[in-house]
């Protein structure tokens, strides 16, 4: 990397305007997000023209898929946060290092969760809520996906570093490629070769390999920094900068899978399986609803943590204002839309009576504390991105396992089916409710 090069990114994150900077930053990122979202959706849809159960099991194995991005983010978010805190400080070396230490610890964990998968399939189908009748389709879709782990765990790195770097576009480039490809595999593999959910889980592996591959070729333009195995440092220091930046990550990823785990065998025991596929295209719909705060949010993390590298805290108080503000509004004008079509919303992924009776009383439930998402996720990303590991974690956690396990097993007791509908949304309220104070001490500190 040339050293002007470096000097132009740096003028370009610290200089330009805020609000202007996190929007051209945030168009690739959420076109970015929405995307993958589409092509996760798009296995949903799909294997929703075969049957309940195949929509059932997909969905039991999305606790694995949210342990798989748990351990990515970690890794890349870890390591991402601490490149461009680098960069700001001028100390290219330690980024380096950083950069390709993430990416190899990241296959290295993508590779035990490979081979303890495979080993322990059965029990690991069970214990994520498989009933008998959708056990078969759940370990054809599962045995696909853990083979193509480790590099579903070392992209979600590179992608990250690019972002954090302020290399959106590359980024983009490397996810819309995949994603794009996996939504014309799903119906050509489901269908026309009749592989069924393992057809599913085909496309998606192979469009996972895809963005792989674009994204480490996207990472040696530019002013990036290259991923190289000689700068590969398993040590500690290194190490523990991934745990300190990557832990809200892996605590929010974790607990989502746990959250999921205990949603599915909650649901399964009160309703069936046609109860977890209403809750399955609910978490489905509310992901990709989320997924262009998210990308707005991650428009914003680069430009907070290369500028709480650089002391300047002044723009990093500015973006979170700007992406806060917008966030909230987006998302009442989303909700406000849902609310209207929630039976059409879930009927379009599964036309069944009693999946959509399940799932529009969740989403209309979900859609109306959506709203406070806007706030909850940009503090998290802030804190996240100038180094507070401690209160990241806990705001990460807060939504997803902290309010939500305790709400679904207490109002699932009291109030049945309807208990488990309504347990995310009494989560949102009190996730909110904690995440304002942890936010504004961490302003207090930057006055």
């Amino acid at each position: 990397m040339a050293k002007n090069a470096l000097e132009a990114r740096y003028d370009y994150m610290t200089k330009t305007p805020v609000n202007k900077l996190i929007t051209v930053l945030a168009i690739p990122t959420i076109i970015s997000m929405m995307v993958t979202n589409l092509y996760n959706m798009a296995d949903t849809f799909f294997v929703g023209r075969l049957s309940t159960q195949a929509t059932a099991a997909v969905g039991v194995v999305l606790p694995l898929m949210n342990i798989i991005q748990a351990v990515g983010f970690f890794c890349g978010h870890g390591s991402g946060n601490y490149v461009s805190r680098k960069l700001g400080a001028g100390e290219i070396k330690e980024a380096q290092e950083m950069a390709s230490t993430g990416f190899a610890l990241a296959f290295l964990m993508g590779g035990v969760i490979l081979s303890f998968g495979l080993i322990k399939l059965t029990q690991f189908s069970i214990s994520l809520g498989a009933t008998d009748e959708i056990i078969k389709d759940t370990q054809d879709y599962m045995r696909i996906i853990l083979i193509g782990t480790p590099f579903m765990t070392s992209q979600i790195v590179i992608n990250n570093q690019l972002r954090f770097q302020g290399s959106a576009f590359y980024a983009m480039i490397g996810l819309v490629s995949g994603a794009i490809l996996n939504i014309f595999l799903d119906p050509l593999f489901i269908f026309t070769f009749g592989l069924g959910v393992g057809g599913a889980a085909l496309a998606t592996i192979l469009s996972q390999l895809v963005s792989f591959f674009i994204l480490f070729y996207g990472s040696t333009k530019g002013a990036n920094i290259r991923i190289h195995f000689k700068n590969i440092r398993l040590n500690a220091h290194y190490l523990l900068q991934i745990i300190n930046g990557g832990s809200p990550s892996l605590a929010r990823n974790a607990l989502i899978s746990i959250s999921s785990i205990l949603l599915n065998r909650t649901a399964g025991e009160i309703a069936g399986h046609a109860a977890i596929a209403g809750m399955s295209v609910v978490n489905r719909v509310m992901m990709f609803a989320n997924s262009a705060l998210i990308g707005f949010g991650q428009g914003y993390q680069p430009v907070c943590s290369y500028n709480y590298g650089a002391k300047l805290y002044g723009r990093v108080k500015e973006g979170y204002k700007f992406c806060a503000a917008y966030g909230t509004l987006f998302l009442i004008c989303l909700a406000i839309i849902s609310e209207f079509f929630s039976a059409e919303i879930i009927k379009f992924f599964r036309d069944d009576i009693e999946v959509i009776l399940v799932g529009s009383v969740a989403l209309r439930w979900q859609m109306f504390t959506m709203p406070l998402n806007a706030t909850i996720v940009i503090s998290n990303m802030m804190l996240q991105s100038i180094g507070k590991g401690i209160r990241a974690t806990i705001t990460a956690s807060a939504r997803s396992g902290i309010f939500f396990i305790p709400s679904i097993l207490i109002l699932s007791k009291f109030y049945g089916l309807f208990g488990v509908e309504i347990a995310q949304p009494v989560a949102d309220v009190f996730a909110f409710i904690l995440v304002i104070p942890l936010t504004f001490s961490v302003w207090r500190e930057m006055n």
